[in-house]
């Protein structure tokens, strides 16, 4: 069995696999398989991972689903992953040739009790680093609190172990909704195990226009329920006012957007939310009004 799942959610990006297909091709170490969640494309992803596929250059699993969202592509995926090590990497990103030489090599070298997995770096085409290294010394830690403790900046690239992966609740799957945040999943990971922080880059990315913040603020509108679940989660494992209020405030908007006005129900900081009523309520008009702009 190989040791890593290079799994990579998809739709309608026949146009840009190629990269991370080519990228996978040349790997120093071949110890992985390429998991491809196909969620409904209508393009000629199907054909263009067949044609990969007689090739037999990478092993390839194909998967197709009816269109539900990165996260139902997440779930489909922690369901079939029977590796050690997971790492998604999205469909117009790719890998350094050497990063499952790396994965594997830091991985092998590690003590696993109470580890997650891995937390590697991010760069840009041109070598540069998205955000901030990992201080020197700085081994294993909370994922959320290398952003809140330490206050390192930018995206990083997270190999999972799968067996804690299959620990916790899949992701919820609302019908007629296509978002619920994937930092849920991490927030629960964190309260049992930490990650080991290794300078090494195993993934360079794009960051293309339909990211942008305006469109993020249409995914509240269009996808409720599923931030209603990562505020309440988020609020759950808080452990700060500031944070907690924050939270309160985004959850109260999105049970505005669902017409639901019981922001207590199965609440776990009723106080806080409470308090932020008022002020979640100017936020959701503020979304509103930056929506319609």
């Amino acid at each position: 069995m190989k040791t890593v799942t290079v799994f990579t959610p998809t739709f309608n990006r026949a146009f840009c696999l190629d990269q991370l297909y080519q990228s996978l091709v040349r790997q120093t170490n071949s110890d992985f398989l390429w998991l491809i969640i196909d969620d409904g494309s209508t393009d000629s992803t199907q054909e263009l991972i067949a044609s990969w596929k007689q090739e037999n250059k990478v092993e390839i699993q194909y998967i197709y689903q009816k269109n539900k969202g990165m996260h139902s592509a997440h779930n489909t995926a922690y369901a079939n992953i029977t590796t050690e090590l997971n790492v998604c990497i999205d469909s117009d990103d790719y890998m350094p040739d050497d990063a499952i030489a790396l994965i594997i090599s830091k991985w092998k070298q590690s003590e696993k009790e109470g580890i997650a997995g891995l937390i590697g770096l991010d760069a840009f085409r041109d070598g540069t680093i998205i955000g901030d290294k990992f201080p020197n010394g700085l081994r294993t830690e909370r994922l959320s609190a290398i952003y809140l403790k330490h206050k390192i900046k930018g995206d990083k690239k997270v190999v999972i172990r799968t067996d804690v992966v299959k620990e916790f609740p899949a992701y919820p799957e609302y019908d007629n909704e296509k978002l619920v945040p994937l930092g849920t999943l991490y927030l629960m990971i964190d309260q049992k195990y930490k990650w080991i922080c290794a300078n090494e880059v195993y993934c360079i990315v794009e960051y293309l226009a339909e990211g942008s913040s305006k469109n993020i603020m249409r995914q509240y509108e269009k996808s409720p329920r599923g931030f209603g679940y990562s505020r309440l989660v988020e609020m759950q494992y808080s452990d700060t006012f500031g944070y907690t209020f924050t939270r309160a405030m985004h959850y109260i908007s999105s049970c505005l957007f669902q017409r639901q006005f019981n922001f207590f129900k199965d609440n776990p900081k009723k106080m806080v939310t409470f308090m932020a009523v008022p002020f979640g309520i100017v936020f959701h008009f503020y979304l509103l009004y930056k929506i319609r702009k």
